[in-house]
């Protein structure tokens, strides 16, 4: 049985889901390996437009795997920080993916898995789901997703989740940012249903640039960062994909990448 399950649809949806459900769905070095794989895969492949991720059976992540960690106790330092990358890598590959994530959380979220999740640019989860930053328990940091999660939900926030390691319910993950809504378990799956209707009804070029737009953005206003928003709203009002865009608009009718 596969560790990890992928799928792609008609429509360009694929999907990315964790399949370790006896061991509620926790990660390890080939498993990074793996998923960092399918996360570049995903990105160049020109059919996909929507990746969702997932976990299969009752939790979505535990995080690392405690026999990976047990593992790496023995490794010296060399050996760690190349363990160490592999993980850093896997998360910057899935956060810099150029087409849209959604996170769709059905199950507790721990340790590394919250920063899987911080680094979709979408996350949605169930009532009653448990985030945790539970690495100071066992004498770790959280600091490959430090990056992601402090984007997500703050610094003042991880600094009380980093250091005490509490559990957090659902709605304190809605307030502080880290998933975007929150729906009944039965009801999680026609979320994700819309928002990736949603996703798919931009366009492919356009959500694309959308999301690079973001930390282009993301620091002080100069001359410099003005001039690169209109070179790139004068590029895509160039293009083919904004023409379509305009003309459907115009004749009332979908433009030719919507499903």
């Amino acid at each position: 049985m596969s560790d990890i399950l992928t799928g792609i649809d008609a429509r360009g949806v694929a999907t990315v889901t964790l399949n370790r459900p006896e061991l509620h769905n926790a990660f390890n070095d080939s498993v990074i390996a793996e998923l960092t794989a399918i996360f570049h895969r995903l990105g160049e492949d020109p059919a996909v437009r929507v990746v969702l991720l997932r976990g299969n059976g009752k939790s979505f992540s535990a995080g690392g795997d405690l026999n990976w960690m047990r593992r790496m106790a023995s490794y010296d330092f060399a050996q760690n920080q190349a363990d160490a990358m592999g993980l850093a890598g896997m998360l910057r590959t899935l956060n810099d993916l150029p087409k849209p994530t959604l996170a769709v959380v059905h199950g507790n979220c721990f340790a590394g898995a919250v920063g899987l999740v911080s680094a979709c640019d979408i996350a949605i989860a169930a009532e009653g789901v448990q985030f945790a930053l539970t690495e100071v328990r066992l004498g770790l940091i959280p600091a490959t997703i430090a990056p992601y999660v402090v984007a997500a939900m703050g610094a003042r926030a991880c600094r009380r989740y980093f250091l005490t390691a509490e559990r957090f319910g659902v709605d304190e993950a809605y307030r502080l940012g880290l998933v975007h809504e929150v729906a009944a378990a039965e009801a999680l799956e026609a979320l994700a249903g819309t928002l990736t209707g949603q996703l798919l009804a931009g366009g492919p070029q356009a959500v694309t640039a959308a999301k690079a737009l973001i930390p282009l953005v993301d620091r002080p206003i100069d001359d410099a960062l003005v001039a690169e928003t209109a070179t790139r709203i004068a590029q895509a009002r160039a293009g083919v994909e904004a023409r379509e865009g305009l003309a459907s608009f115009f004749d009332k009718r979908k433009p030719g990448w919507a499903p």
